[in-house]
């Protein structure tokens, strides 16, 4: 069973910067279509400072903490039992390219279904931008069979 003392703990924060290039390629691999996604003259013509980020782009981002598997690690997950469960996205401003976007995790709750079959870790990361202004929060639900 998944020690649940671990409820309420958090992660340290991470930064990340977000790259014009980066937009682009993600733009790209995702079929992307809208051109402020992926040129800056259109991003500025739509009245954008700058490629907007994508929704879901947040995701990839948080997976640029320092230790992507640090809650993983601490939990003492076995890799080869984890399934993703859920994913889901609130979203409080825009971000854009040139920022610099702060993650904070935090696990939210961790619990059990059949009789222990199935054990779930909830996480929820706060997301800010550079002037401290809330971006996001991710939520993300792993699942240990």
């Amino acid at each position: 069973m998944i020690d649940r003392r671990y409820i309420g703990h958090t992660m340290p924060a991470f930064s990340v910067p977000v790259e014009a290039g980066r937009l682009q390629f993600f733009a790209k691999a995702t079929g992307q279509t809208d051109p402020v996604y992926s040129d800056e003259a259109a991003a500025r013509a739509a009245g954008y400072p700058a490629l907007p980020v994508p929704p879901t782009f947040l995701f990839c981002l948080e997976m640029a903490s320092p230790d992507p598997a640090a809650i993983r690690n601490l939990l003492g997950l076995d890799y080869t039992r984890l399934l993703h469960g859920e994913q889901a996205f609130t979203y409080h401003a825009m971000a854009y390219a040139g920022d610099v976007l702060q993650f904070s995790q935090r696990i939210e709750d961790i619990y059990d279904k059949k009789n222990g079959a199935l054990e779930f870790v909830v996480r929820k990361t706060q997301v800010t931008n550079q002037h401290g202004a809330l971006v996001a929060e991710l939520r993300g639900v792993t699942v240990l069979r």
